[in-house]
């Protein structure tokens, strides 16, 4: 009986310990706002530049019409809507993928010019960026 009850405490105790680790990991994916922000995950690097992606109103092939506050990326090979991180110079900015290109030779990502300038990203620099994963 004493054996089956100190099972039962370990047990438990196993539980609170789990539960703990999971609300930790929770609340440091909550911002200041109260919202989920997704989790970055890997690191790379790659060159990027701002080339307006088209005039305000333009439709991109993702289906994003470009408006002077959109903050998104394009890129050949990454889907969609797929959400990253970009940081330059110690900003990071959680942001995703609203068109294709670029069509500049060396350079993977294009950022929108208000994306860019968020960043204080000026002509092509090297970022670093990473998928986000949802928390």
């Amino acid at each position: 009986m004493r054996a089956q009850l100190a099972q039962r405490e370990v047990a438990l105790a196993g539980v609170a310990l789990l539960a703990t680790a999971v609300a930790l990991a929770v609340s440091s994916a909550i911002n200041a706002h109260g919202s989920r922000l997704p989790l970055p995950v890997g690191s790379y690097t790659a060159l990027a530049g701002w080339s307006g992606l088209g005039p305000v109103g333009t439709k991109t092939a993702c289906g994003e019409v470009i408006s002077a506050t959109t903050e998104g990326v394009a890129n050949p090979v990454l889907p969609c809507g797929v959400e990253i991180y970009i940081g330059y110079r110690g900003k990071h900015v959680l942001t995703r993928v609203v068109d294709r290109g670029p069509y500049v030779p060396g350079r993977e990502f294009d950022l929108t010019e208000a994306l860019a300038q968020r960043l204080g990203l000026f002509g092509v620099q090297q970022i670093d960026w990473s998928y986000a994963q949802a928390g």
